[in-house]
């Protein structure tokens, strides 16, 4: 289905309940070129990919778009300077490209500019001014080599971000009065990008969806339906309903992340081709007073790197880096993953970090191409795509910021099947919605929350996290000003964003806003308790929820925060993830092939 060109991109690309009926619809009714499983960023980004392309293009997604890996990252859009020490120098060359594509042409509004100080430490030891000066020199070199990759793409403009300065010991605790003044010697300031990775998940979503691509969450695919050797389609459950029925499709591609070997399994005799490993990485969110500082800090840590980043009115400190092999739908964060980031970072500030001020915990699962016995930190970031069976084929690895190239290269692939006739892919030159005017309304945001009747301050927050579609929410509220009140407990966010995430953004229940196309859920000390009943009513007014629904989002929401705060406190792992398995699944029942 390609979008009637007398219907605007916003309006195609509204992932409103009524759309998701049609779109459940069409997915038993036709064959699809593509279909694709999964709907995290590398899923998403294949459909928004296929659909340019002029193909018909399905997604299905269990539970909710970027429910997995794809909102449970450090938020950073980067190059990985840490991969220049294992020589991976294509990877991050093709990283900073898409970096700079990101931040200046195609989600601008999205993936902005971050300082980042990789400090000089004086410890152990006191370091002789020789060797102060050679450690200088070996970062100083690597963030200099970061910069050159980066110009590779066209210079400056292109690549989005200032270059690197080296910074005095007085310079950097200017800069981060937090640092300890006995462990620091100087700094390096470069530049990264940060985003907020559930919300670019979910506009790209909408973005392939105004060219009309079917995007179906709570849809679960159950099994492979095949002709002989070769994949014709799938068999999925309806999560809400628990409807099952047959998608057609010319070409099925799984990006499933770490349940890539689930789809294996299901292929029979078929060798799989690739092998995926979860490393469980774990973040904490304090407040900003907790930390003073107006840049992130990158730290080395015996095992990786650690992160200090400013994210609002918060910093995320993160993050672990662990084989798991828990339940990969809800990763746990333990006692000890929280006392390790604690120790860690703690050895860098002058106001030492404790658990009280902790405001909110995540954690995800990164899926790394494995080997026989390598230890995560050293698995590779590269991508894989393999068919193992005719119609059928599994793209994973990878990392955050190149998902744009791992999902052209799965299309790639699958246009090689559907025909010759198929266009190159040019989402290197599509901006995602919100993209195109944001620029305008940032200069004119004074004028803008003057018209609307609104602080600066709130239009800048409705700009950064909608860019251009700011303006439906805009809309909204001048035809219900109460819509421009505070959610209730999260004075950061205003109610008629759950009302839009409900209405246009494909959220079904109230843990998809709570957590995802909001913050709340990790940037409130209460971790969204103290929201979920009005949050549920404004989304009701969508949904159509009755007393008794409403009651039931908000005890399943309930259940699953105090299922976290006990795996917290939890010793190790396995009981961990005990403690965390003890909340209701607010979708379907017990997964046939488990997060698919």
């Amino acid at each position: 289905m390609r979008r009637d060109p007398m219907i605007s991109r916003f309006a195609a690309g509204q992932l409103s309940p009524a759309r998701r009926a049609s779109d459940l619809d069409r997915l038993r009714g036709r064959r699809y070129d593509v279909l694709i499983i999964g709907g995290g960023v590398t899923g998403v980004g294949a459909a928004l990919d296929a659909a340019s392309r002029g193909l018909s293009v399905a997604l299905v997604e269990a539970r909710d778009l970027a429910s997995g890996t794809s909102s449970r990252s450090s938020k950073l859009i980067h190059g990985g300077l840490r991969y220049l020490e294992q020589f991976e120098f294509g990877l991050v060359h093709e990283a900073l490209r898409e970096r700079g594509l990101l931040t200046t042409r195609l989600a601008p509004h999205l993936v902005r500019p971050l300082p980042i100080l990789v400090p000089l430490t004086a410890s152990p030891g006191v370091l002789s001014p020789a060797e102060r000066a050679w450690h200088r020199a070996y970062y100083g070199a690597g963030v200099a080599l970061y910069d050159a990759f980066a110009g590779l793409t066209g210079g400056s403009a292109a690549r989005g971000m200032p270059p690197h300065r080296h910074l005095s010991k007085t310079g950097a605790r200017r800069l981060f009065p937090s640092l300890r003044e006995d462990v620091l010697t100087g700094a390096v300031r470069y530049y990264d990008g940060q985003v907020d990775d559930a919300r670019y998940v979910t506009t790209m979503a909408r973005t392939a969806a105004s060219l009309g691509a079917a995007i179906v969450p709570s849809v679960r695919v159950v099994d492979l339906v095949r002709d002989a050797r070769e994949v014709t389609g799938v068999r999925a459950r309806d999560e809400e309903s628990g409807t099952e029925f047959e998608i057609a499709a010319r070409t099925v591609v799984a990006a499933t992340g770490v349940w890539s070997d689930d789809i294996s399994a299901l292929i029979g005799d078929a060798r799989p081709g690739l092998r995926v490993r979860a490393s469980k990485g774990v973040h904490l969110v304090v407040p900003r007073s907790a930390i003073s500082g107006d840049a992130g800090l990158i730290l080395r840590t015996p095992t990786s790197v650690l992160f200090v980043l400013p994210w609002g009115g918060h910093w995320i400190v993160g993050t672990t880096d662990t084989d798991w092999q828990l339940d990969r739908a809800h990763p746990a964060a333990s006692a000890r993953d929280i006392a390790y980031l604690l120790d860690q970072v703690n050895h860098w500030l002058d106001r030492p970090l404790s658990t009280s001020d902790i405001e909110g915990v995540y954690a995800g699962l990164r899926p790394l191409l494995s080997g026989e016995d390598d230890q995560t930190s050293k698995l590779s970031r590269e991508h894989a795509v393999v068919e193992p069976m005719l119609g059928l084929m599994l793209v994973a690895g990878g990392k955050y910021t190149t998902y744009r190239v791992m999902a052209a290269d799965v299309i790639d692939r699958a246009a090689r099947r559907i025909g010759p006739d198929v266009p190159a892919s040019h989402t290197d030159q599509l901006p995602l919605l919100g993209a195109d005017g944001y620029g305008p309304l940032w200069t004119r945001r004074a004028d803008v929350a003057r018209r609307h009747g609104l602080s600066v301050g709130a239009v800048e927050h409705l700009l950064e996290r909608y860019g251009s579609l700011a303006l439906e929410l805009l809309a909204l509220i001048d035809a219900d000003p109460v819509l421009g009140q505070p959610v209730h407990g999260a004075p950061e966010y205003l109610a008629v964003e759950i009302m839009y995430a409900a209405s246009h953004e494909g959220a079904m229940h109230l843990e998809d806003v709570l957590t995802r196309r909001t913050r709340i859920s990790i940037e409130t000390t209460h971790r969204g308790v103290d929201s979920a009943a009005h949050a549920a009513r404004l989304m009701g007014t969508v949904l159509g929820w009755d007393e008794a629904t409403i009651d039931r989002e908000v005890e399943n929401y309930l259940a699953r925060v105090a299922a976290e705060r006990e795996s917290q406190r939890m010793p190790d792992d396995l009981t961990a993830d005990a403690a965390r398995l003890g909340a209701p699944e607010v979708r379907g029942g017990l997964a046939t092939v488990p997060g698919v």
